[in-house]
C-alpha cells in the first residue's frame, strides 16, 4: 500500500513530522482488521479496498463567532488523550490527519457554536480529519462538526477517517455534534474519544443519513469524580447503506454518571449494527448509567443488530441497558389510520415521532426542523413494502 506507507506520511505534510511517521510505521505492521474480530463480526470490513484510495489533505471551513481565531489553530497539539491509537483507521489518521484543534481557556463561554464543515469529493480519495476539542476549567463550548458531500460529488468513491479527541477539564461543559451527509458511495471509519474530568459535563451527538459504509467507535471515560456524559445519536439507513456503532461508557472514578440513547430506521435492504459497552471499574463506586437502544425496520429485507453490553466491577451501582429491534408499532398505526391520515403519511408521523426524542436532545436547536425534514424525505424515497421482519429483543 504504497500510498500509505511511512514514506508517503513523510512527504505528506512538514507538521507533525515524527508523530505522523510513527503512526504509518505502526499501521504497516499491523493486519488489516477481518470479520473474525468480534469488534468487526457484524460490520462490511471485508469489502473493503484501501488500495482503491489515495490520500488528500481535507476540505474543511470553520465558523463560528466574532472571535473564532482565538480559539480554533491547526498548528497546536493534535493529541490530548495519549495512548495507542484504537485501531489501525486511528493510526492512519494520525499519520495523514488533516488537523483543527479548538482551544476553549479555563472560565471562558464560548458565545456560540463553532461549525466545522469537511466537505467530501472526487473518486478514489481519502481524506483524515481530526478535530480535537480541549476545553479549560469551568469553560463551556458548543462545536458542531459536518461531513457533506461536495455539490454533484454523491456517487464518488470516497474514504474518510474522521478522529475527534475531547477533554474536558473540571466543571466544563461541552457539546459536540457531528452530522454525517457524505455521499452514497462513501466509506467513514471514525473514531471518537473523550475524558471529562471532576464535575464536567460532556455531550457527544451524532446524526448520520449519508454514507455506503458508516462505522463510528466512540469511548467516553470519566476520570474525575462526579463527572458526566450523555451520547446520543439519530441513523437512518436506507438502500444498500450500513450503519455500525460502537460505544464504551467507561468509568474510572467514583460518583459519575453516564446515559446513552441511540435511535435507528433502516428500510429498503440496508443495515445497521450497535454494540455497546458500559465499564465501570473496581474504584468507581456510586456510579449510574444507562443505555438504550432502539431501532426500527421498515422493510422485509432491512436488518438491524443491537448487543448491548455491561462490564460491572463493584455492587456499589446503578445501571440499566434496553435494546429493541422491529417493526413500527401497530396500535400507532392504526390509531392515527382510524382517524382518516393515509397510511404514507401515518407512516411519516410515527417514525418522525419515533426520531424526536433523540432531535430534542441536540446541541444546535437551529438545525432540528432541517433533520426532520431530511428524515422525511428519505422516508418518501425508500421503496417500502409492508413492514414486518424483526422482533424485539
Amino acid at each position: 500500500m504504497s500510498a500509505f506507507s511511512p514514506d508517503a506520511a513523510r512527504a505528506f505534510s512538514g507538521d507533525w513530522a515524527e508523530f505522523r511517521l510513527a503512526a504509518a510505521e505502526r499501521f504497516a505492521a499491523a493486519p488489516m482488521p477481518t470479520t473474525d474480530e468480534e469488534i468487526w463480526r457484524y460490520s462490511r470490513i471485508d469489502k473493503f479496498d484501501l488500495t482503491a484510495f489515495t490520500p488528500s489533505a481535507s476540505i474543511t471551513e470553520v465558523t463560528g463567532p466574532a472571535d473564532l481565531d482565538s480559539f480554533v489553530s491547526d498548528d497546536v497539539e493534535p493529541d490530548v488523550i495519549g495512548g495507542d491509537a484504537p485501531d489501525v483507521f486511528a493510526d492512519l489518521n494520525r499519520a495523514f490527519m488533516s488537523p483543527i484543534v479548538v482551544t476553549v481557556p479555563a472560565g471562558k463561554v464560548v458565545s456560540e457554536p463553532i461549525v466545522v464543515t469537511h466537505t467530501i469529493s472526487g473518486n478514489g480519495t481519502a481524506v483524515f480529519p481530526r478535530l480535537v476539542i480541549d476545553a479549560g476549567a469551568d469553560s463551556e463550548v458548543t462545536v458542531v462538526e459536518r461531513f457533506v458531500a461536495a455539490d454533484g460529488s454523491d456517487a464518488d468513491t470516497a474514504l474518510v477517517v474522521p478522529v475527534l479527541q475531547v477533554r474536558t477539564a473540571q466543571a466544563a461543559r461541552v457539546k459536540y455534534l457531528a452530522v454525517n451527509e457524505v455521499g452514497s458511495a462513501t466509506w467513514q471509519i471514525g473514531n471518537q474519544q473523550s475524558v471529562g474530568e471532576r464535575d464536567s459535563t460532556t455531550l457527544l451527538a451524532t446524526v448520520t443519513l449519508g454514507g455506503n459504509y458508516v462505522r463510528a467507535r466512540t469511548e467516553a471515560r470519566l476520570a474525575g469524580q462526579g463527572g458526566s456524559t450523555k451520547q446520543v445519536a439519530l441513523y437512518f439507513a436506507g438502500g444498500d447503506q450500513m450503519h455500525d456503532f460502537r460505544t464504551i461508557q467507561d468509568h474510572d472514578a467514583p460518583n459519575t454518571t453516564s446515559d446513552l440513547l441511540f435511535k435507528g430506521a433502516v428500510q429498503d435492504s440496508a443495515a445497521s449494527v450497535y454494540t455497546g459497552n458500559i465499564v465501570i471499574r473496581e474504584h468507581a463506586g456510586g456510579t449510574t448509567a444507562d443505555q438504550t437502544n432502539r431501532n426500527l425496520t421498515l422493510s422485509e429485507g432491512a436488518w438491524a443488530e443491537s448487543v448491548p453490553n455491561l462490564d460491572i466491577r463493584t455492587n456499589d451501582v446503578k445501571c440499566s441497558h434496553a435494546s429493541t429491534v422491529g417493526p413500527i408499532d401497530e396500535e400507532q398505526r392504526f390509531y392515527l389510520e382510524s382517524r382518516g391520515v393515509r397510511p404514507e403519511v401515518a407512516e411519516r408521523l410515527v417514525v418522525l415521532g419515533f426520531f424526536d426524542e433523540v432531535i430534542s436532545q441536540l446541541p444546535a436547536g437551529a438545525i432540528s426542523d432541517d433533520l426532520r425534514r431530511r428524515v422525511a424525505d428519505k422516508l418518501d424515497l425508500g421503496t417500502r413494502p409492508s413492514s414486518g421482519n424483526g422482533a424485539a429483543a
